[in-house]
């Protein structure tokens, strides 16, 4: 995940649950690819150990194609 100076998480997951414009949605291994916008609130990553992250942004756009995931977000 990028936000505006720096990259804010970077590694391999299990599981991304994100806020999304329409909804909260999850991505997994061999999701479709998608382009999606994001609404402030909290994001959670499940690590490959199963230990979860949540990160609180104000919004931004995520990017999914070929089992990668680029969310550029501003600062929360």
């Amino acid at each position: 995940m990028i936000g505006p100076e720096e990259i804010l998480y970077q590694g391999d997951v299990s599981l991304v649950q994100m806020p999304g414009e329409m909804g909260s949605f999850e991505v997994l291994q061999n999701h479709a690819p998608i382009v999606a916008l994001l609404e402030k609130g909290r994001m959670k990553i499940i690590d490959l150990q199963r230990n979860t992250i949540l990160l609180d942004i104000p919004g931004g756009v995520v990017h999914v194609r070929d089992n990668n995931i680029t969310i550029v977000t501003g600062k929360g």
